[in-house]
């Protein structure tokens, strides 16, 4: 009787913190977004006069476009095509990106040689290698890999780098003394202390390729959201736009919490394997 009293006890006072997760993972969100919704039809009905053609912007009438297009499929095939150009540009940052943070991160005199380089095209916009690109590539695919991964490229150059600066020199003197060669101290004590970085780094280019990505479908492409967009103002379905514009929105952010959710690392825990005894007392020392 005592441990089932204890037990009620527990689960009465778990019960608000669970209401407050519950809250927190659906309610908040979902009012959120009627919130968001209802802002919408609200600047639709106040700005919009009856009988024009912004109508078509109403969440009525996109909501109405994004069934009919999932219903008869003609999304998902743009939806793959995009999907597929941004995990083919993301690989190439990542495997680009990596041992150039780590050279830079490694190296004072490479990174001095290096960054003034590597800062310049930085801080160009990724788009504005368009032209260039349609030019070394043609068009197709290959120039939407390129911009994207010229895009996605640097925050993973930059949280690599961080992550090697960071990494306690006392280690390193350590493989050095026990004459660990140069690939034996990366994959041990290098590799190791930096996957934290590196992972907030593919994040961050995830975000940062997603953005990249849509507008640059808008060139030389015949499939794609990006594309989709266009077609939809050529054939003047602004229905359509919108809803493409909602599904874009949607799945940029399925992709930044699936790669919260995979790319953030985590501390194993220990089963629970029912609670622990309580501790023998300390005996007194007599000092």
């Amino acid at each position: 009787m005592t441990a089932l009293a204890t037990g009620e006890r527990r689960a009465a006072a778990h019960a608000p913190g669970r209401a407050r997760q519950l809250a927190e993972a659906f309610a908040y969100p979902l009012a959120g977004i009627a919130a968001a919704v209802f802002l919408w039809w609200l600047g639709v009905e106040l700005f919009v006069d009856e009988g024009s053609f912004l109508e078509q912007f109403a969440p009525a009438g996109a909501f109405r476009a994004l069934s009919d297009l999932v219903v008869r499929g003609t999304l998902w095939p743009h939806a793959f095509a995009t999907l597929q150009r941004i995990f083919v540009g993301l690989a190439a940052a990542t495997v680009i990106g990596i041992p150039l943070g780590l050279a830079i991160g490694s190296s004072r005199r490479f990174s001095a040689a290096v960054m003034p380089v590597a800062g310049f095209i930085r801080m160009i916009s990724p788009l504005s290698w368009t032209p260039l690109a349609i030019i070394w590539f043609g068009v197709g695919n290959p120039p939407v890999y390129f911009l994207v991964a010229i895009g996605a490229v640097w925050p993973i150059v930059l949280a690599t780098a961080a992550g090697v600066a960071g990494i306690d020199r006392g280690w390193l003197m350590v493989a050095r003394s026990l004459r660990a060669s140069r690939l034996e101290t990366v994959r041990t004590i290098v590799w190791p202390g930096i996957q934290g970085d590196v992972l907030t780094g593919i994040r961050l280019a995830t975000g940062t390729a997603w953005i990249v990505l849509v507008p640059a479908e808008m060139l030389g492409v015949d499939s794609g959201l990006g594309y989709f967009i266009l077609n939809a103002r050529d054939r003047f379905a602004y229905g359509d736009l919108v809803a493409t514009i909602l599904v874009i929105g949607a799945i940029g952010l399925a992709l930044d919490r699936l790669t919260s959710r995979l790319l953030t690392p985590r501390r194993r825990r220990r089963p629970d394997r029912g609670p622990r005894p309580d501790p023998a007392p300390i005996p007194a020392t007599g000092i």
